[in-house]
């Protein structure tokens, strides 16, 4: 992803916000289900292949928005 400046970084950053407060969401959500015991292993994976992908968007969303820097 290209450097995102201007308006774009405004909605990039909003759109950062929304993704890692679903990400800790997901984090509680997993781990309310493996502290309840006997979690649906189906229902957990889907939820970590979820947060996994969300970690993602964020990293491609927080590269597009910090500057190059050649060292």
């Amino acid at each position: 992803m290209s450097r995102v400046v201007g308006p774009d970084a405004v909605a990039a950053r909003a759109k950062l916000t929304q993704l890692m407060q679903e990400h800790r969401d997901l984090d509680s959500a997993i781990d309310a289900m493996v502290q309840a015991g006997n979690p649906d292993l189906l229902a957990l994976s889907r939820l970590k292949k979820r947060k996994l992908q969300l970690k993602d968007e964020i990293t491609e969303i927080n590269n597009g928005l910090l500057p190059d820097i050649i060292a």
